[in-house]
């Protein structure tokens, strides 16, 4: 599902060449729950960047589905970013001023999908996230754990094959944290690929296969997929 060989990231600063990633190699098959961690500056963002199809590297090649990205142009690149990658942030990104069911509609209104059918999964997502009582209820009047999870609910309403996850739980108090986690196993026992980004080791190291990245390198790729450690958890 998602292929990165030789990929390196590099800004110029001046005659200064800034290296955010080199020579990375990582395979991601499709159903995979993996963690992406390491320090603060190795290079996290960059490499969710360029997964998440937001950023291109500089050198190498990434394949999202078989689909070599780089040949793509910008109309298509936003399509396939669009149709096959979803986002949840740690700071959320929801809408102020809209409800928490416009805010999973929202990223539908440029499908093809009636008005009928976008509040319908909008509702679904929501009560499969436990917050089928919050839909007329504005971000401010939620708590972070509540935000995070209408956040998931945009994602699992559009139905994306690939969920990059960037420190999901960073802004959470622990109980919540625990439920976003349960959340993402759900959607990965549903069939979902799941990158999740995090510095949190204890997190990390609950999950199938970690790997590692310092100093823009690859240290840690955790090839043979642990199997042991996927969990049959439901929704809280």
């Amino acid at each position: 599902m998602i292929e990165l060989s030789n990929v390196s990231k590099i800004y110029r600063r001046g005659a200064d060449r800034i290296y955010a990633l080199r020579g990375v190699n990582v395979n991601i098959g499709k159903g995979e729950m993996v963690a992406v961690t390491g320090p603060s500056g190795s290079g996290k963002s960059t490499l969710m960047n360029i997964i998440g199809c937001i950023d291109s590297p500089t050198t190498g090649v990434y394949k999202l589905g078989g689909v070599t990205v780089s040949r793509l142009g910008g109309k298509k690149v936003t399509e396939l970013r669009r149709d096959v990658i979803g986002f949840i942030f740690q700071d959320f990104n929801l809408i102020p001023h809209l409800d928490a069911r416009k805010n999973v509609e929202l990223p539908l209104m440029i499908s093809r999908l009636s008005a009928k059918e976008r509040r319908y999964r909008a509702e679904q997502a929501l009560e499969m996230v436990g917050l089928a009582d919050r839909m007329k209820h504005l971000p401010a009047e939620l708590s972070g754990g509540q935000m995070q999870r209408v956040a998931i609910a945009r994602v699992i309403a559009s139905d994306t094959q690939v969920v990059v996850a960037d420190e999901p739980t960073g802004n959470l108090d622990v109980v919540s944290a625990k439920m976003i986690i349960d959340i993402l196993w759900q959607m990965n026992k549903d069939g979902k690929t799941i990158v999740l980004i995090t510095h949190d080791p204890e997190t990390a190291e609950s999950m199938p296969r970690k790997v590692v990245i310092e100093n823009g390198e690859i240290i840690q790729t955790g090839d043979k997929y642990n199997a042991e450690k996927r969990q049959d958890q439901l929704l809280p």
